[in-house]
C-alpha cells in the first residue's frame, strides 16, 4: 500500500471533477467505515491523483482504514485531463452544467493534444506536436462520443472557458454555476471572460445574485357570451339564430262563384 503522503491533489485535475455535496461525502464515508476498508482503488499518475480524491480524504482521515493505489500512464497532463472529463462523463448524476463544463474541457485538452488550430492560444501555449488535425474532426468525434452535436460541443468550450474566468475572479463560482445554484446565460458567462480583470470580480457578482423570479402568467379569462339578438319581423329564415321554421298558410283549394239556378256539381 502506497503512502498517503506520496499522494498530491492537482487542483486542475481536481476543478474537472463535480464534488460531491456534504451529504453525499458523509454517505461515502459511511459506506467506507461500515466495509471497513475503501473498495475502489485512488488513481494516480506521477504521484497526482487523477480519479479519487474524495477517497483520498477521507483515507486521511482514518489513516487505519485500508486501501489501494492503481498507477496509470499519460503521455502529457491534457492527456490525463482528457482521461478525467471522459470518466466523469460517464457518471449517471452529472448536472446539465456539469455535462457541458466536461465537454469543454475535454475539447479543449483534446486540441492541445492534437495541435488544433495553429491559430488557437492552445497551438501556440507550447509542445511540439507531430500532425496538427482539423478541430471540426476533433468536434464531430466528442459530439457522437457524447451524443451531443458538433455546435453544442463548440458552445461548451465558450462556457468552460468562462467558468474558469469566473472561478479565477471570485473562487468558489464554478461549483455554483456548475451545481446549478446560479444559472448565468452564455452571454454573461462570455461577458466575464472578455471583461478586463479588474472588471470580472464584479461582473460576477452580479451574475451570482438571485434573480427576480417572474410571476406566473395568468390565464386570460374568455370574454362573456353575448345572448343572440332575438328574431324580429325583419330577420330572415337564414338569419334566424334559432332556425325556425317559417309556417306559411297551406294553399286552400280554388273555388268558383255559384252561377243562379245552376245545379251543383
Amino acid at each position: 500500500m502506497m503512502n498517503l503522503s506520496a499522494l498530491k491533489i492537482d487542483p486542475e485535475f481536481q476543478g474537472k471533477i463535480p464534488p460531491l455535496t456534504f451529504e453525499e461525502l458523509n454517505q461515502l464515508e459511511a459506506n467506507i467505515l461500515r466495509d471497513g476498508r475503501i473498495i475502489n482503488p485512488i488513481i494516480v499518475w506521477e504521484g497526482l491523483i487523477v480519479d479519487g480524491h474524495n477517497r483520498f480524504i477521507i483515507a486521511k482521515k482514518h489513516p487505519e482504514i485500508p486501501f489501494t493505489v492503481h498507477e496509470t500512464e499519460f503521455a502529457n497532463r491534457y492527456e490525463a485531463i482528457i482521461w478525467i472529463c471522459k470518466n466523469q462523463l460517464g457518471r449517471r448524476n452529472l448536472t446539465p452544467e456539469q455535462k457541458k463544463y466536461l465537454i469543454g474541457k475535454q475539447y479543449e485538452a483534446e486540441k492541445c493534444v492534437n495541435g488544433g488550430d495553429r491559430k488557437s492560444p492552445a497551438a501556440k501555449s507550447g509542445g511540439h506536436f507531430d500532425h496538427l488535425i482539423k478541430p471540426e474532426k476533433t468536434r464531430e468525434r466528442i459530439a457522437r462520443e457524447t451524443n451531443t452535436t458538433d455546435s453544442f460541443v463548440r458552445r461548451a468550450e465558450h462556457f468552460a472557458k468562462g467558468v474558469d474566468v469566473a472561478e479565477e475572479a471570485v473562487p468558489g463560482t464554478r461549483q455554483k454555476v456548475l451545481s446549478g445554484e446560479v444559472k448565468p446565460t452564455a452571454a454573461e458567462i462570455a461577458s466575464v471572460a472578455r471583461a478586463p480583470p479588474e472588471e470580472r470580480p464584479a461582473l460576477v457578482a452580479e451574475i451570482c445574485k438571485p434573480k427576480p423570479q417572474k410571476p406566473p402568467a395568468q390565464k386570460q379569462k374568455a370574454p362573456p357570451a353575448v345572448a343572440a339578438p332575438m328574431p324580429n319581423a325583419s330577420t330572415s329564415e337564414e338569419e334566424s339564430t334559432d332556425e325556425e321554421l317559417v309556417h306559411t298558410p297551406a294553399p286552400q283549394e280554388q273555388t268558383f262563384p255559384q252561377r243562379v239556378n245552376e245545379p251543383l256539381k
